[in-house]
């Protein structure tokens, strides 16, 4: 028989409101361990936060290329993503700092070979697993699937 990602993921996961602080985020995912949390609005996904959108905050934010022509400055990239950089710098909640575009999830009927293949072409660490009014009803990652594998071999 074929695992489903229902077979497999983690049921009511941790979340995040925008309003989180992100001081508690990074205390949930340094002592569970996990990469990433879904961010909701009345149980609905609208964003996940990962370790990735908290690396602005060690990491530091590079200014973009810019000449002096006269009294002018002319930027050579688009500073526009600049001030977004330090906005998730600067941030203090979730919301600030969140990812809420192009979230990649999965629903749990799925089977897992589909989910572990998405995972990888999308080099993604976890997917949540929405129910099919959007709610929140899991997460599946890819420690997920490695332990899914090892039972497998036991």
């Amino acid at each position: 028989m074929t695992k489903t990602v229902a077979d497999v993921m983690t049921r009511d996961p941790i979340t995040a409101t925008r309003e989180t602080p992100l001081t508690d985020v990074i205390k949930i995912l340094a002592e569970r361990r996990i990469s990433s949390l879904p961010v909701v609005e009345g149980g609905k996904l609208v964003g996940i936060i990962s370790e990735t959108d908290l690396m602005w905050r060690e990491s530091g934010v590079t200014p973009p290329p810019y000449i002096m022509l006269l009294d002018s400055v002319i930027y050579l990239e688009n500073p526009a993503r600049y001030e977004r950089e330090i906005h998730k710098a600067l941030g203090q909640t979730v919301g600030e700092v969140m990812s809420d575009r192009h979230v990649i999830t999965i629903t749990p009927d799925k089977p897992l070979r589909e989910a572990a293949q998405i995972m990888h072409e999308r080099t993604v660490n976890s997917l949540p697993v929405l129910d099919s009014t959007g709610r929140v009803i899991g997460i599946l990652t890819r420690g997920d699937i490695v332990r899914a594998m090892a039972a497998e071999q036991s």
